[in-house]
């Protein structure tokens, strides 16, 4: 079944880099459709609830400067803001944020829902529409058709994305989100290059199990720095500490004792990390 009106640009996926296209494409006047397995999970925070730092803060400023939302909507949700490297000459200087991430995917949220030309349409691709040698649209599990003359994939770790947790392993896109198998299948008939990327979750820890007497507090940088060039210290909320703790001889006897049982010591993951 087709969709009763085409787009201009199609955007497959709903984290960071999709975000940033779709509003991109938006902006600069085209009819725009932003795809998405889920509408609640938009410009989720999946792995890390930090942006910015070395590397990493340069290109937040850059898409920043190119009218990008993913810093601004760190100055609404950031809860502690410091300056890396400041010690060291402007060049490696990086601003880096700790960032609530209700409060960040509300910011990035109100931004798609408020931004014209651009309609937000929950539905899993499956299938890529092909012409000849063009994209023309992508179909959605349903088997709902949608045409576009440009079609961006921002798909991340959905495609055939695979979870490790110790020696157990499993398909997902992220924890609790399915992976996007039929999607990934569909690029490799059309033998597309394709390459495989590993990144790592750190823990969540509960608060309430931790003895914060015995750790270094570490206060964020006063004055607050801001992380948009339009930024204003004005827009953060209430600003947190973090926490410093060290391994000592016991941790490291439990890491050396169970390397072997570790995907990334084992042969068993084979990507490399998206900086390498």
């Amino acid at each position: 079944m087709h969709y009763p009106s085409s787009f201009d640009v199609i955007v497959v996926g709903g984290g960071h880099a999709g975000t940033e296209a779709a509003l991109a494409a938006a902006r600069m006047g085209a009819k725009t459709l932003l795809l998405t397995h889920n509408i609640e999970t938009l410009g989720a925070m999946s792995c890390n609830p930090s942006i910015g730092g070395i590397g990493k803060g340069h290109l937040v400023k850059e898409v920043d400067a190119l009218g990008g939302a993913m810093a601004a909507a760190t100055d609404e949700g950031g809860i502690q803001f410091r300056i890396l490297n400041a010690s060291k000459g402007p060049a490696v200087r990086a601003t880096r944020a700790q960032a609530d991430r209700v409060l960040y995917k509300a910011a990035i949220r109100r931004r798609l829902e408020n931004q014209p030309k651009l309609w937000l349409f929950q539905q899993a691709v499956d299938d890529l529409t092909v012409v000849g040698d063009r994209v023309t649209g992508v179909v959605t599990q349903i088997g709902l058709r949608f045409e576009a003359p440009a079609v961006v994939l921002t798909a991340g770790t959905f495609l055939n994305g695979l979870i490790h947790v110790g020696l157990q392993h499993y398909s997902a896109g992220r924890a609790g989100d399915p992976p996007a198998i039929s999607l990934g299948q569909r690029l490799k008939e059309l033998e597309l290059p394709q390459g495989r990327l590993k990144t790592g979750t750190p823990p969540r820890l509960d608060a309430r199990t931790i003895d914060f007497a015995v750790m270094t507090v570490q206060p964020g940088d006063d004055p607050v720095p801001v992380f948009s060039f339009l930024g204003s210290a004005a827009q953060h909320p209430r600003q947190l500490p973090c926490w410093i703790t060290s391994t000592n001889a016991a941790t490291h006897d439990i890491i050396r004792a169970n390397l072997d049982r570790s995907p990334m010591y084992s042969g068993v993951i084979e990507g490399v990390g998206p900086r390498y």
